[in-house]
């Protein structure tokens, strides 16, 4: 019988100490994902948190990083720009873009929306920028950092 409980003992604390293992490793996970979830964006003087999509796409943008933009307006809903380099792409027609949805129209050319509307194009998104100011007409500066 002590024998019994010894190896039921033994085999419980092997399991807490699995489980806890286990843990730690989803922690660690988890903070290189926070680290990774937003970058910074400035646009003219003022500071917003870029929260990004998980994808090849954004992992090839985060590489390119930190840049500078800048970029022109078109149809007075969305600044663009035609980045140096190509990035893979996964398009699909999301129907509605809505106001701080940073995306890629084909595979160079990236594009901030501060206007929400219907659309027929296809984007690949990048990410969204919460509480983004009304940016007006006329070219912006961007600035993309880690």
């Amino acid at each position: 019988m002590k024998k019994i409980i010894s190896i039921l003992i033994i085999c419980i604390l092997l399991l807490a100490g699995c489980t806890n293992n286990s843990k730690d490793n989803n922690d660690k996970t988890k903070e290189s994902d926070i680290k990774m979830s937003n970058i910074k964006v400035t646009i003219d003087d003022k500071t917003y948190n870029l929260n990004l999509e998980n994808n090849n796409t954004v992992e090839e943008f985060i590489n390119l990083l930190p840049q500078e933009y800048n970029m022109n307006d078109l149809n007075g809903n969305e600044k663009y720009v035609n980045m140096d380099n190509t990035l893979s792409t996964n398009s699909y027609n999301p129907k509605h873009i809505e106001k701080g949805d940073v995306m890629l129209f084909g595979n160079n050319c990236l594009v901030i929306f501060y206007e929400s509307f219907d659309t027929e194009y296809s984007y690949t998104k990048i990410g969204h920028i919460d509480n983004l100011d009304d940016l007006g007409n006329g070219s912006i500066i961007a600035k993309f950092e880690k």
